[in-house]
């Protein structure tokens, strides 16, 4: 369909409706009723010719077409809403609150750099930083109520854009005078030792299973944890840029170069 068609009041509607995953909400937040909200939906699907959003318990979830329509449309609200004020963003006399999730790892190794940084080109913003470990980090994006998260985990949907910020390399962690350190550590002897999870990190370990299943062989988590602790009888595998890691003995296993990488 052509633009000039289209009736851009639906797509404010559009974007509120994805935002808040709630017809109501959608229409609170547009200070207009339910029934006009659905009518403008009713005309978008209508025009669009796809369902948009379908009504499950958790709410109103995009179809894959809202999806791809997602962060175009929002990219061009939040420019024309730019036009319209005739204002745009200084940081240097920029006075306003963000949001910022992020995990365990981000928390220690990149928190300390964005805080500098915004220090010195953006004097009176402020930011609040919170952990991601048990948000919904779509959910939250999506309402506004997040503005930035770091994690070491891509965010599903396209109507997200995400950029690398950091590489980082896993390393084995174990106690200093760990009997396993009297050799050299292999996939071998890896898979021999009780290993430690650590919950709270959100780092996607998969890469380490599938390299020791292709060598029949699996590793064992006898313990769950929010931070490393235990070191004493178990092994973690963690990155080899945390502060945890450098305070202990961050021992690189003979794993393939395939998949070592962590992108946050």
């Amino acid at each position: 369909m052509r633009l000039r068609n289209l009736d851009l009041n639906l797509l404010l509607v559009f974007d509120a409706v994805l935002r808040e995953r709630s017809v109501v909400r959608a229409a609170d937040s547009l200070a207009i009723s339910q029934p006009a909200v659905s009518h403008a939906l009713n005309r978008l699907r209508h025009a669009l010719k796809d369902k948009l959003f379908v009504r499950t318990p958790a709410g109103m979830s995009p179809t894959p077409r809202a999806e791809q329509l997602a962060l175009p449309v929002r990219k061009a609200l939040n420019e024309l809403q730019l036009a319209v004020e005739g204002d745009t963003f200084d940081p240097s006399t920029a006075d306003r609150r963000f949001t910022i999730a992020v995990n365990n790892y981000a928390a220690v190794v990149a928190v300390g750099p964005i805080l500098a940084a915004v220090r010195a080109q953006a004097p009176t913003v402020r930011l609040s930083i919170v952990p991601s470990g048990t948000l919904n980090l779509t959910d939250r994006l999506d309402r506004g109520e997040l503005d930035l998260a770091l994690s070491g985990r891509a965010i599903e949907g396209e109507r997200f854009a995400s950029q690398q910020l950091v590489e980082d390399r896993f390393v084995a962690v174990l106690r200093s005078g760990h009997p396993a350190l009297r050799k050299r550590l292999t996939g071998a002897s890896l898979a021999e030792l009780p290993h430690l999870g650590i919950s709270s990190s959100g780092e996607n370990l998969e890469f380490v299973d599938t390299f020791l299943k292709a060598r029949k062989s699996a590793r064992f988590v006898a313990s769950d944890v929010p931070y490393l602790s235990a070191g004493a009888v178990l092994v973690a595998i963690e990155p080899r840029r945390h502060p945890r890691t450098q305070a202990g003995d961050g021992v690189p296993p003979r794993l393939s170069d395939r998949d070592q990488g962590a992108a946050l």
